[in-house]
């Protein structure tokens, strides 16, 4: 009898559990959360009513059963009752689901109906699924870019430590306003994903030759994470969602700055598809393009993983007709997992990687591909272009294109400190950490470190963040981050943690670092 009473007891504390809220599912995390955006509250709210109802048929149903099996027990001398069948006990059954469901069908339907309703909205976002990556099209502003995986390889091949958001954090995350109804129109460009981020409530398959529309109103400014959440391929699991919401005011100011700034990129990289590169630079920068773009699947060595993804090393493509492997690389291939980077990467790009594959690995074709072949290729002409810019040095047209993208403001400190907290925050604490105490040996301390307290080491500092540092996890960041935003962190990294140098680097000084 003792057990009985305890069961009971277990039984009824977990019920009471289940409907008396939520506090001790959340500390656990084992609800679903409210999430930031109207809809994910609705979608939060019926879930719970759902749950709540669920609970209370729960404890009525078998508390009716252990009544029965207790108290009716054939040790009191209780006997079966013996019947065929009960009219009333097969429509009350029958009735009683039928009126819950009807009964949870009225607030269900009703989300649903909010939640396809995306009219009116006042941005509109194109989201394109790429095996692995994503691609983001203001449809309103007139600019795209991509959005890559970032975590470092080393962490993924378990070199060193997991990052705090490991496999979840990009190089370029989507940036939306708060308090502004964005629509989301999601199609992908080779197989099936999924666009899915948790604190929006929002999950919409993206599908080759469809678009599905989605909406959202963010609440409140912050970082949301999500994943691709169909299975797409080998790197599945290689394409995070990252959204960075922004006041009114901050998001128009990024917007202001990503506009001057690509209308300068592309200024800098027609300029730059004129250059004649030489064989060093081509291997250089074809090196760098290759390991972001196509070793996931070719392999950083180029040995590829057959049947797949074909080797390079020593493949008729990298080592036959030039123009056949240009082809490839521009239009993909039908039937593979070869996709297109016509619309993915520059002329100069293009260049470069088709020069490193037919050059590493022992290939040795000693072939020489340069952007303005590229642009052949796509039956651009370019016969007009032909004038003294073809020389430009790729780093002056950088150093322009900057020059112009970038007013001439004067920082104060205070500003500096705080823009470089935000950036170091979402660039530099996932290595170096929040308190600047690093991960020894792989990540340095920069917290009393000397690198940021000894005066004549401000040059190397700025260097080391603009071209990071050859045999070591720090990356370089001189195409990732602006003038700006280096100039702020390294102001930031020489004066927190009490190091407090007082020493102040401008935009300008990172300018001419770059020259």
């Amino acid at each position: 009898m003792h057990i009985w009473k305890q069961m009971i007891q277990s039984l009824l504390i977990f019920s009471l559990m289940l409907v008396s809220g939520t506090a001790l599912a959340a500390d656990y995390k084992l609800n679903m959360t409210p999430g930031v955006t109207p809809i994910s509250h609705e979608v939060y709210d019926l879930h719970m009513l759902v749950l709540y109802i669920c609970a209370a048929i729960g404890v009525i149903v078998f508390s009716v059963m252990f009544y029965a099996i207790i108290c009716h027990r054939k040790s009191r001398g209780y006997q079966a009752a013996k019947f065929h069948a009960n009219t009333k006990i097969e429509i009350l059954w029958a009735v009683i689901p039928f009126l819950i469901l009807i009964a949870l069908a009225v607030p269900a339907t009703n989300v649903l109906v909010k939640m396809y309703d995306e009219s009116d909205p006042e941005v509109n976002i194109l989201i394109t699924g790429y095996q692995w990556k994503w691609k983001y099209d203001y449809l309103d502003e007139g600019f795209s870019f991509y959005s890559n995986l970032s975590t470092p390889i080393a962490q993924i091949m378990n070199e060193e430590p997991k990052g705090e958001h490991y496999l979840l954090e990009v190089d370029k995350p989507l940036v939306l306003p708060v308090n502004q109804k964005v629509r989301f129109i999601v199609t992908a460009a080779d197989v099936i994903h999924s666009w899915w981020v948790p604190a929006f409530g929002i999950k919409r398959d993206a599908i080759p030759g469809y678009a599905h529309e989605v909406w959202a109103k963010i609440e409140k400014p912050g970082i949301y994470r999500g994943q691709c959440a169909e299975l797409c391929g080998i790197n599945h699991g290689f394409m995070p969602i990252v959204v960075e919401a922004k006041t009114s005011e901050d998001y128009q100011e990024w917007l202001n700055q990503k506009k001057a700034a690509n209308k300068s990129n592309a200024q800098a990289k027609a300029k730059a598809a004129l250059k004649t590169w030489s064989k060093a630079e081509l291997m250089e920068k074809g090196e760098e393009a290759y390991l972001s773009f196509c070793s996931a699947c070719h392999q950083p060595n180029g040995a590829g993983m057959p049947p797949t993804f074909p080797a390079l090393k020593g493949s008729s493509i990298a080592t036959g007709p030039v123009k056949n492997h240009i082809d490839i690389v521009l239009h993909g291939k039908s039937g593979t997992a070869m996709q297109a980077f016509e619309s993915q990467l520059t002329d100069t790009e293009i260049a470069a990687i088709v020069t490193y594959e037919r050059n590493a690995w022992g290939n040795d074709t000693g072939d020489l591909v340069q952007p303005i072949d590229i642009a052949k290729a796509k039956g651009i002409d370019v016969s007009e272009n032909s004038n003294t810019d073809a020389v430009m040095s790729t780093a002056e047209a950088e150093q322009e294109a900057r020059v112009d993208a970038q007013p001439e403001v004067e920082l104060s400190k205070a500003e500096l400190m705080a823009k470089g907290k935000e950036v170091y925050l979402s660039k530099c604490a996932v290595c170096h950490k929040p308190d600047g105490s690093g991960m020894p040996p792989t990540f340095p301390a920069l917290k009393n470190s000397e690198i940021c307290l000894d005066d004549s080491k401000l040059a190397q500092h700025i260097n080391n963040v603009l071209k990071g540092v050859k045999g070591t996890a720090m990356q370089s960041f001189a195409d990732q981050l602006d003038d700006t935003e280096i100039a702020a962190v390294i102001t930031y990294e020489r004066n927190a943690w009490n190091d407090d140098k007082g020493c102040t680097v401008l935009p300008k000084d990172i300018q001419a670092a770059r020259n």
